[in-house]
């Protein structure tokens, strides 16, 4: 089955020619039906990815073929077939949610009964039927992206992106993001997904991009991008708040040869090697010279945290 979304080579640089390059030659391919994430850091060119592909911006180099379209020379078919929902907000406060609705639906074309049936059906679907006629001011962060999501979806779109729709937001509304991408996932709709968080994308996504400084570093299921790691262990130390040169004994530790990466973060040290129960000991040693404590110790299995770590020698949120 061919895919319904194609990227080539896609490149994206601000002020050429000395510009900063966001996207670098960016290749990956989405499947019909499927929920596809992009995961990296802020500033990695996600949001700059998914503008292009939404025909927002013009790329530097390459193309994207969205359901048999070049989002180079056919935009309006393009636009036809995809719904966005961006990161920031794009809703009018004074109105009511339902207000918001028929007016973005109008600007899809959407009249009469249909119109109305749509507007029905979004407010069902995000959550908030019971808010339709309230002023979008009195909603909180949260039930605002809902409705972001609704406008997104009001068309029937084959294709919808949705770009960090959960950043800021209440667990509830969270929650209830995650669940309806599922929910249209199972209505045949094509999902592409950009976020930062990576406990969203192992519960969402079939497959996973992994993009960081512009460049996509890898791809594959959760599963094959963890067997990447092959024999690696990952090992969090909670240490104690005497301890006040973190970044010594960082370094210190990265001189045993059977670390492969380490970094300090909030108070605990993360590395990563390839025996755990090898490595503990010289760890101990440091650690005891150092004059720290270790309050809590955990092995954890591999996950996207560890592959990211792997990949670029650094935390996801670094």
């Amino acid at each position: 089955m061919s895919p319904i979304i194609e990227v080539r080579n896609l490149h994206k640089q601000y002020n050429p020619p000395d510009g900063i390059v966001a996207v670098k030659d960016v290749s990956f391919e989405i499947h019909r039906g499927e929920i596809f994430s992009l995961l990296g850091p802020n500033g990695a060119g996600k949001t700059t990815t998914i503008s292009m592909l939404a025909c927002l911006l013009a790329p530097s180099g390459g193309d994207a073929i969205i359901d048999g379209h070049s989002i180079n020379t056919a935009v309006r078919q393009v636009k036809q077939v995809i719904g966005l929902v961006p990161q920031e907000v794009a809703i009018y406060n004074t109105i009511s949610a339902r207000e918001n609705l028929v007016f973005w639906g109008k600007m899809y074309g959407l009249t009469g009964r249909r119109l109305h049936e749509r507007v029905a059906a979004a407010l069902e679907i995000a959550g908030i039927s019971d808010r339709a006629d309230d002023k979008v001011s009195t909603f909180s962060g949260g039930m605002k992206r809902r409705l972001n999501v609704a406008i997104g979806l009001l068309h029937e779109p084959k294709i919808l992106y949705l770009d960090e729709p959960t950043v800021g937001i209440d667990p509830q509304s969270r929650r209830r993001i995650l669940d309806t991408v599922k929910e249209l996932k199972e209505r045949g709709v094509t999902v592409l997904y950009t976020t930062h968080y990576m406990e969203e994308a192992q519960e969402l996504s079939d497959r996973i991009g992994i993009i960081d400084h512009g460049e996509l570093i890898a791809i594959g299921t959760l599963d094959e991008l963890t067997k990447t790691l092959g024999q690696y262990d990952t090992i969090r130390l909670d240490l104690d708040d005497n301890l006040l040169e973190k970044d010594a004994l960082v370094a210190s530790l990265s001189a045993i040869s059977t670390i492969d990466r380490i970094y300090s973060e909030d108070g605990h040290i993360v590395l990563q090697a390839r025996n755990a129960n090898e490595v503990l000991p010289h760890v101990f040693r440091q650690l005891s010279a150092a004059g720290g404590n270790v309050r809590q110790l955990k092995i954890q299995e591999p996950n996207l945290e560890a592959v990211f770590l792997h990949l670029t020698g650094r935390a996801l949120r670094d």
